[in-house]
C-alpha cells in the first residue's frame, strides 16, 4: 500500500515537487488503507470504501473498464457484502463500474446493493440517452488518449452503460444516512455538475468531494460540457473548509490529511474561483464583449503554479466562458456573431482577398511563430474554403499540432490535436 497521505503532505507543503511525482491522479487499480477501516482504490476516478458494522460502504465505482479491477481489489482487504453505493455525481468515470459492484453481489449470493445519489442524476441519465451520440464524440476528442492506453471511459455500445442503474434512493438537498452503524450526511451543492454530492463522515472527521477538487484548476469550464457553477462551487468549497475534516478524499487525485491543511487548500480554490466571477461580471456589468473579456481577466501566474491549482485539464479563460455563459446567454456581443455567416462563405471570401486558400494557409503558417491564436483563425479558414486541398490540410496539420504542444490543459490539447488528426487524415 501507497503512503498517500505522506505524499499528498509533502507535495502541499513544498518538501516534493509534484512535477516530479508525476500525476497525482494515478490510474493503477491499487488500494491504500488511508485510516483503519478507510480505503481508496485509485482508478479512472477513485472509489472511496468505509467498514461498516453491515458492510461496506462506496463512494463511486470508477468506470465501466475500470469497475471489474475495483472490485478485486477491495475484495484482496474486505469479504464484506457491498451494502450501499454512492454516486457522487453521474460522470460515467463515477458510475460506470457499478455493474461490476452488483455483478459481485449476484455472485456471492448477497443482497443487491443500494444505490443512492442526488435527484438529478437519473435526469443526467436520461440526458446521455438522448445525447449518446453526440457525447461519445466529444469523449473520442478529449480522452481518446487513454482509450488508446486501455483505459476508454464509455460503456462500449451506448455511452452510458447500461449496467449503470439510476439511484433508488435519492435526495434533493441533504440527507442523513446510517449504513451499519456509520453516520453520514450527503450534501447538495451545484459545481461541475449539477447532481453533485459532498459527504461528511462525522466518526472519522472525513469528507468524501467527488469532483469538488481535482488536484487541478477546477473543471468549471469545459468547453464541449454542459453548464458549470463556478459560485456555487466556490461557496461548496468554503463549506467543506468549515467543517474542521481531518481527512479530505477527493475522487481524483490524493487524499489530504490535517485540519489547517485542507481548510487551506479548499479556500485557494474558492479564492481563485471567486475571482474569475468577479473580474468577468464587472466587466460585463461595464458592457464589454466576451472576446474583450476573455483577453482580459487572468488570473496571477503563481496561483496557478500551485500544485493543486495548476491548469492541467481544465483552465482559467475556459471558466470565464461558462461564466459569461451562464449570466449573459450564447451571444458573445460581437453583432456579426448574432446572425453569421456560414463560416465556409466567410473563409472562401477572406481567401478570395488574400490570394487563395493555400496562401492563407501559408501565412498561417508564417504567424505559427508568432502569434498561435490568429495562426489558427487563419488556417481553420483556409480549410473551410478549400476543403478538399490537401497541401492546405498539411500546414493545418502542423498548425494544429503546433498548437497542441504549446497547451497545457488536456481540454485545449485535445481540441487542437484532433484538429490536427482531422487534417493528417485528409492529407494522407
Amino acid at each position: 500500500m501507497a503512503d498517500l497521505l505522506a505524499m499528498s503532505e509533502a507535495i502541499i507543503e513544498g518538501t516534493l515537487d509534484a512535477a516530479g511525482v508525476g500525476p497525482v491522479n494515478r490510474i493503477n487499480h491499487q488500494l491504500s488503507e488511508l485510516a483503519d477501516g478507510v480505503a481508496m482504490v485509485e482508478a479512472f476516478s477513485h472509489c472511496i470504501v468505509f467498514k461498516t458494522d453491515d458492510g461496506l460502504l462506496a463512494f463511486d465505482t470508477s468506470n465501466h473498464q475500470g469497475g471489474g479491477k475495483v472490485v478485486e481489489a477491495i475484495r484482496r482487504w474486505s469479504p464484506d457484502r457491498f451494502n450501499t453505493l454512492i454516486y457522487t455525481h453521474g460522470h460515467i468515470d463515477h458510475v460506470g463500474g457499478c455493474g461490476a459492484f452488483i455483478e459481485d453481489a449476484q455472485g456471492r449470493g448477497d443482497p443487491r446493493p443500494c444505490v443512492c445519489g442526488h435527484e438529478n442524476v437519473a435526469r443526467r441519465f436520461d440526458r446521455y440517452d438522448r445525447t449518446d451520440g453526440y457525447n461519445r464524440v466529444i469523449n473520442e476528442r478529449q480522452f481518446g488518449q487513454f482509450r488508446r492506453a486501455g483505459y476508454g471511459l464509455d460503456g462500449g455500445d451506448r455511452f452510458l452503460p447500461p449496467s449503470s442503474p439510476k439511484p433508488d434512493t435519492i435526495y434533493a438537498d441533504r440527507m442523513g444516512l446510517e449504513v451499519g452503524g456509520l453516520e453520514i450526511d450527503l450534501r447538495h451543492a451545484k459545481g461541475e455538475t449539477d447532481d453533485h454530492t459532498w459527504t461528511w463522515i462525522p466518526e472519522h472527521k472525513a469528507i468524501c468531494a467527488g469532483d469538488f477538487f481535482i488536484w487541478n484548476f477546477p473543471n468549471a469550464g469545459n468547453p464541449q460540457k454542459v453548464q458549470r457553477y463556478p459560485v456555487e462551487w466556490a461557496r461548496a468549497m468554503r463549506d467543506m473548509a468549515a467543517q474542521g475534516a481531518e481527512l479530505f478524499l477527493p475522487a481524483h487525485g490524493l487524499p489530504i490529511a490535517g485540519a489547517a491543511r485542507i481548510r487551506k487548500v479548499l479556500e485557494e480554490v474558492a479564492d481563485a474561483l471567486d475571482f474569475l466571477v468577479i473580474e468577468t461580471l464587472s466587466m460585463m456589468n461595464q458592457g464589454a464583449r466576451l472576446n474583450d473579456i476573455i483577453h482580459s481577466v487572468k488570473i496571477d501566474p503563481a496561483v496557478l503554479e500551485k500544485p493543486y491549482l495548476r491548469p492541467l485539464y481544465d483552465e482559467p479563460e475556459f471558466v470565464v466562458r461558462n461564466i459569461w455563459r451562464l449570466y449573459g446567454g450564447w451571444w458573445d456581443g460581437n453583432p456579426a456573431n448574432l446572425k453569421p455567416a456560414r463560416d465556409s462563405d466567410l473563409a472562401a471570401e477572406v481567401a478570395a482577398l488574400a490570394g487563395g486558400a493555400l496562401r492563407l494557409a501559408e501565412r498561417a503558417l508564417d504567424l505559427s511563430a508568432t502569434d498561435m491564436r490568429l495562426a489558427c483563425h487563419l488556417v481553420e479558414m483556409a480549410a473551410q474554403a478549400a476543403p478538399d486541398d490537401r497541401r492546405v490540410h498539411h500546414i493545418r496539420a502542423e498548425v494544429f499540432q503546433a498548437r497542441r504542444a504549446q497547451e497545457t490543459s488536456l481540454m485545449a490539447k485535445g481540441i487542437f490535436g484532433y484538429a490536427a488528426n482531422e487534417s493528417k487524415d485528409r492529407a494522407g
